[in-house]
Order: C-alpha cells, then structure tokens, then sequence
C-alpha cells in the first residue's frame, strides 16, 4: 500500500516513512496548529501570545529596586507582554554596550539614556524617534512635560527621549544642626543666603555645632562630582557654553575662574573637609559631622533609612541666576533593523505606565517628569521632595556635544585638571584653561559614532 507523504503533498511510492521524516513532520504539523490559533490540552493562545521586550537601564541601588518594583507592576497590568530588564554598569560600559548593540542590530527595545547623552546618539542613527502619536493614545503629550525637559527631550525636530524624571544636584541639611546654630528661618526651612560669603558663612555656623565641618562634599576621583557643583555655579553667572564640532569652545573665562575659585575656598577643613571622596563625604554628612551635604537627590533613601533629621533644597543662589545642575533618566528607542510593530506598540503602552506610576520613583528622590503626578497631593505631600521640586524650572542641562553627559569621559577630563585646583596646588585658570585646551581637542574631532 501507497503511504501519503501529508506535508510533502504526494505518495511516498511505497517507501517506509524514516524516523526524521516523522519527527520534523510532527513538527511541522505543530506549526500548522500553532498558527491557527490551536493549543494542546491545558494550554491557551493567549500564554503564546505574550512578547517579550528587552529594555536595557543602567539603574542599581536603591534605584534599581525601585524601577524593578515599576516594572513588574507594569508587567502585571499588560498580560500581552512581559518586559525583561538587563542592568549593565553605569556610566562609560553602558553607554559602549548600548551603542555597539545598535550598531550591531542586536539592540533592545527599549533603553534608559540620561538626556544629556542622547545628542551622541541621535545624529548617527543609533536611536528612532519617537511617535508621539502613538503616545497621545495614552494620555501622554508634549503638555505632560515641565517645558525644559521636554525641550531636552527633541534633536533636530524630532523627539528622540521621553524623561521619566529629573534629578538634580541639590543641597541637603540636618534640620537639627541647622536649628542649634541658628540659621533656619520661621518656616523650618534654612535662611536664604545670596552670595558665596554669606553661604561661607552659614557653613561656619554649622561648624560650631558639629566640631568637624559645616559642610560635606566628596570629589577625589570623580569628575561628575566636581562637575556638578561647577556647571551649578557658572549657570548662577548666567553664563552660557557652547561646543560646537570644529570650532573653539565658547565660555565666559571669568565665571568659569570664579566658580572655580569658590569651590576650592570651600576645602579649608572647617567649612569643608580639604579632601575626600563621595561615600566619605556621605558618610560624613549622615553622621552628623556635618550640618549640609551638595549631592544628588538619589542619596536621600539612605538618609531616611538612617532616621537622619534631613530637609533640601536647591543649591543656593550665590550669583544672581538660579540654576541647578541635573540630567534626565529617559527612554529611548534603540535602533531596530526590522522594528516589530506588535512590541513597539507594547513599548509605547509600557512607558506610559512608568511614567503614570512615578509617583514611587519620586519617593526615590527623583523629581517625576510626568505633571500630573508632580502636581497631585500625594506628590505634594511627600518632604523634602517638594522643597526642591523647583529645579525642574531652573534645570541645567551640559551643553550639547558628542563627548559631553553623564558619565562621559569629558568629565572625567575635567577631574584630571580641576582636582588639583581644589587641593590647592594649582591656579583656578590654570586648570581651567588646560581643561578648555583638552575639550578643544575633542570639538576638532568627528562624533566615533
């Protein structure tokens, strides 16, 4: 008798259907099944129906238990895809890794990029755009958005990040040591000081209550420390800076200088210690051996962990502009070769549900980007977040180039001849001008990606 081969559509001519055959025809026959919408018992088409989405951050820490709680909440919430995050070291590797996958057609589909470096990235094709209609299907525009973070979200005219927050650097206080030296104001919030000898001052008046130092502030090593309160102060000039490809670094030298000059007058072993690292720094601070510390807002989990009797605010205003330093954790969308509608539509309803349930990144310490969660009561509620939820409307984002961002080697360039400038060894305009000498050298060079 004749067998039939099914999946070949003809007879077999009498020979024995082999092992193989079997095998990948029962296989095959499995496909047809699954295509229709068929299942064995106990299984469902919807179980085979989820995506999986990739989506690369750079989060650790306390922060990093946060995004994860975010997205499994948002996983919970959308039963047609589940979204697995890697989390790969922040800074320098990261941002390698993220553009080499882009360029390698093996990217994630989603990713989060400080604000800062998304200037980088954009221009070479390492990132698409975003729809933003695609996002108005979830309620969220250009409206939802304080306007200096949505003007940092655009390049060129297009949107190519979606900030989930900002993140300042900020100034935190010990409310009791502030209240013993007498420089709180009737609000219970520290006095209002305008200018750097009333600030030094301050400090000083804190020294007497702790018998160490007036204020904590770790940089050994760090060129994004150092970085920080520097740009802070030289934006409170009004200054502006400019990097543009082949032509010569565009600055204000005698803002630079000064802001420069006050950050080393601060390292005299009573306002501050002359010398020490972040951690020693925090350390320090979290003790009581200090009445204020200049960081960033991700700090504060550890001192309300520590029952630290800790207020902030923005760093004060020394030079007539207010301004504070910060970047934006974002979304972006890297590169894809063949981009799947089904996932990126997924993506798009993934986002909306971070952003919408940032309220628990803001507990973090991070200031939402979303409006609506920063203007509702919980929001408002929540001390000393308010306090300085202002800087979302003095933000000062580094100046655009392709070398420049979080964690970028520019800073560390700056640590290299800064640092000796608030040891004492060096000039201010010395260090200064070997580091505009360094950024002119890397403004003469194309983007490497």
């Amino acid at each position: 008798m004749k067998q039939f081969d099914f999946f070949a559509g003809k007879q077999l001519s009498g020979k024995q259907v082999s092992r193989r055959q079997l095998l990948a025809g029962t296989a095959a026959l499995g496909s047809v099944f699954a295509a229709a919408g068929l299942t064995g018992c106990g299984g469902t088409a919807s179980a085979a129906a989820v995506r999986d989405i990739a989506f690369w951050h750079l989060l650790s820490g306390g922060d990093g238990i946060k995004m994860q709680a975010m997205i499994s909440a948002a996983n919970a919430a959308n039963p047609g895809f589940k979204v697995h995050p890697t989390v790969l070291a922040w800074g320098p590797p990261y941002y390698t890794k993220l553009a080499m996958a882009s360029a390698g057609g093996r990217p994630p589909e989603l990713a989060i990029m400080h604000a800062s470096r998304v200037p980088g990235y954009a221009p070479g094709g390492l990132i698409d755009p975003w729809d933003m209609s695609l996002l108005a299907e979830h309620g969220v525009t250009a409206e939802s958005f304080a306007p200096r973070i949505w003007d940092k979200s655009q390049h060129d005219g297009q949107v190519f990040s979606i900030a989930l927050d900002s993140h300042p650097f900020v100034m935190f206080y010990n409310t009791d040591v502030a209240g013993k030296a007498g420089v709180l104001a009737s609000n219970g919030q520290l006095q209002v000081v305008t200018s750097p000898q009333d600030f030094l001052a301050m400090a000083r008046e804190m020294q007497k209550v702790t018998q160490a130092h007036g204020l904590s502030f770790g940089y050994l090593g760090s060129g994004s420390q150092m970085w920080r309160l520097f740009y802070t102060l030289y934006k409170q000039h009004g200054a502006d800076m400019e990097l543009t490809p082949g032509q010569p670094m565009k600055v204000d030298r005698d803002a630079a200088v000064e802001s420069l000059e006050f950050m080393a007058s601060l390292f005299d072993d009573t306002v501050a210690a002359k010398s020490g690292d972040i951690g020693t720094g925090i350390a320090e601070f979290a003790r009581g051996g200090s009445g204020m510390l200049f960081s960033g807002i991700w700090e504060l989990p550890t001192f309300k962990k520590a029952e630290l009797p800790v207020d902030a605010a923005t760093i004060p205003t020394l030079y007539g502009t207010p301004a504070s330093y910060a970047d934006s954790h974002s979304f972006v969308l890297p590169r894809q070769l063949n981009v799947d509608d089904g996932k990126r539509r997924d993506v798009y309803k993934f986002v909306s549900d971070m952003l919408k349930g940032s309220l628990s990144w803001a507990e973090a310490g991070h200031i939402p980007a979303y409006q609506p969660i920063v203007q509702s009561q919980a929001y408002r509620e929540l001390t000393p977040q308010v306090h300085y939820a202002n800087a979302a409307d003095i933000i000062a984002y580094d100046p655009e180039a392709w070398f420049s961002g979080s964690g970028s080697d520019w800073q560390t360039y700056f640590a290299e001849n800064v640092q000796n400038v608030l040891l004492g060894r060096d000039k201010a305009a010395d260090g200064w001008d070997a580091f505009v000498r360094r950024t002119n050298t890397l403004l003469s060079r194309p983007n490497p990606v």
